[in-house]
């Protein structure tokens, strides 16, 4: 008889004495690394079986987007909110799930790897989303969250020159592509903002300030509510930075298929608005064009892994 089976009739035959270390019984401790395995095991088989916003546990959680063919960009759910850079709406296909941080990177997250805290809000505390980073700072960070998990890295950093190698075929941490980022944000509805058409519904502490400017007491990660892939923040908190280089429309000839932007630029992509921006800054579809040395106090980062 096998170990796990020997467990399984052990508990089924003294459920009220699983505690007692006796022959032919399994022990609590026993018992709990087992019902543990099979935690892992089953959340492993969602996320390859492709369950939408599974949860993927650790000091970095995260949650599963699926793969699948998405629309992106200027959708009946932005109505007449768009820009030109958003334009025309296209579909784009994911040809694989890929896990995104639940949370933005905190200030305890960046320091625990960095031995730093950029954050020009450090008061805020370590729960709080690291801001004042720059593109550079966020790709640095994602190797480095690689190499303490023993995963790969994905990107080489020469200086200012950032390649990444392996695509997505790499298992370790990195930023996600514009397109991954903008479904994750949408979590499979067509709302304006990230869960919802309204932007005060994500986030209690909105306080008006001007006549369409918004701005957020920046709190801890996590305060505001997340989307349907159990995503939180995307809209407001901090505007993170993704992959790709920001190009000047969503032209139909660029690539379908795991897009990952045009291969030069001068800008990066930024997305989902921030504490301190105008509210369609938040919009799903909503692209910023960010120097990738700029360091300000509003941009901050999420990091993704593909699922192999």
């Amino acid at each position: 008889m096998s170990n796990t089976l020997f467990m399984f009739v052990a508990l089924v035959t003294h459920p009220a004495h699983a505690s007692v270390n006796t022959p032919g019984e399994a022990t609590a401790a026993e018992v709990a690394a087992f019902d543990a395995a099979e935690a892992r095991a089953r959340t492993r088989r969602n996320i390859l079986g492709g369950v939408a916003g599974t949860r993927l546990d650790g000091d970095y959680p995260m949650r599963l987007v699926p793969a699948g063919t998405h629309t992106v960009g200027c959708t009946p759910g932005q109505r007449s909110s768009c820009r030109s850079d958003e334009e025309p709406a296209r579909s784009v296909q994911l040809t694989r799930g890929v896990l995104i941080g639940e949370l933005e990177v905190t200030q305890g997250l960046y320091a625990k790897h960095v031995g730093a805290n950029p954050s020009s809000f450090a008061g805020c505390g370590e729960d709080c989303p690291v801001e004042s980073v720059t593109w550079h700072d966020a790709v640095a960070f994602a190797n480095a969250m690689s190499a303490a998990e023993g995963l790969e890295p994905c990107y080489t950093i020469l200086g200012q020159d950032v390649t990444w190698p392996a695509g997505l075929d790499c298992e370790g941490y990195r930023l996600p592509t514009a397109a991954e980022w903008e479904v994750a944000a949408r979590g499979g509805e067509d709302f304006k903002f990230a869960g919802s058409d309204d932007l005060y519904e994500l986030d209690a502490q909105l306080i008006t300030h001007e006549v369409d400017m918004v701005a957020v007491t920046l709190g801890p990660a996590g305060r505001m509510m997340a989307n349907a892939y159990g995503l939180h923040g995307m809209s407001g908190g901090v505007q993170e930075w993704a992959w790709d280089w920001h190009r000047a429309s969503h032209d139909q000839g660029s690539p379908s298929i795991d897009p990952m932007g045009p291969e030069t630029g001068t800008h990066r992509v930024s997305h989902g608005g921030s504490w301190s921006g105008y509210p369609l800054d938040g919009r799903v579809s909503f692209r910023g064009r960010t120097d990738p040395d700029y360091r300000g106090i509003v941009l901050g980062f999420r990091l993704a892994r593909t699922v192999r």
